[in-house]
């Protein structure tokens, strides 16, 4: 097993300093929990295609608690055919590239990203105005999403470690396109 010499953690923010050294495992715990995430996105995704037809209105009319601050907009949006329709198709959808690009490692930001406000709106939808809602697991899976995104998951055995050094010219592409780095990593 390889020891972990050179690699910090370090944060400044707001008066206070965060800092530690990653145990040697840490990279291959941070693929497992990409690998894990996306699956279970990527399953949800396919089985919103494989199984009944899907309709997100049947939670945003009834799964929302009464004392989540989004049961009026949801409720509205359910109420709308046309943007129902849209919903219908954009959740299954996205719910499979979100894992096909967790697992691949590929765009990892955007895809967490996409994850982490997936499950704040699942979260939100089932919020019952209690403290314990903190410790709900649509909660705790948005936070697991955006560690993956602050790890830069995608360039440890993942695709973006590519993407990013791909020539466009003289420059890498995100030599070429910095702001590329907000969405690769």
């Amino acid at each position: 097993m390889s020891t972990n010499t050179r690699n910090r953690l370090e944060s400044q923010y707001a008066g206070f300093t965060l800092e530690g050294t990653p145990h040697a495992l840490s990279a291959w715990f941070v693929v497992a929990l990409r690998f894990l995430l996306g699956g279970m996105m990527l399953f949800a995704g396919i089985g919103k295609y494989t199984g009944e037809a899907f309709d997100a209105s049947g939670f945003l009319v009834h799964g929302v608690d009464p004392a989540s601050p989004v049961s009026g907009l949801y409720a509205t949006m359910a109420g709308n055919a046309a943007l129902l329709e849209v919903i219908n198709v954009v959740i299954p959808l996205t719910q499979v590239l979100i894992g096909v690009a967790l697992i691949a490692g590929g765009f990892l930001r955007l895809a967490a990203l996409g994850g982490a406000l997936q499950m704040v709106a699942f979260y939100l939808g089932g919020w019952e105005g209690e403290i314990l809602a903190l410790f709900d697991s649509t909660l705790i899976y948005a936070v697991l999403f955006l560690a993956l995104a602050a790890f830069g998951a995608g360039r440890i055995l993942g695709a973006d470690r590519y993407i990013e050094q791909l020539k466009v010219g003289s420059e890498t592409l995100v030599e070429k396109y910095p702001k590329l780095r907000y969405i690769l990593g």
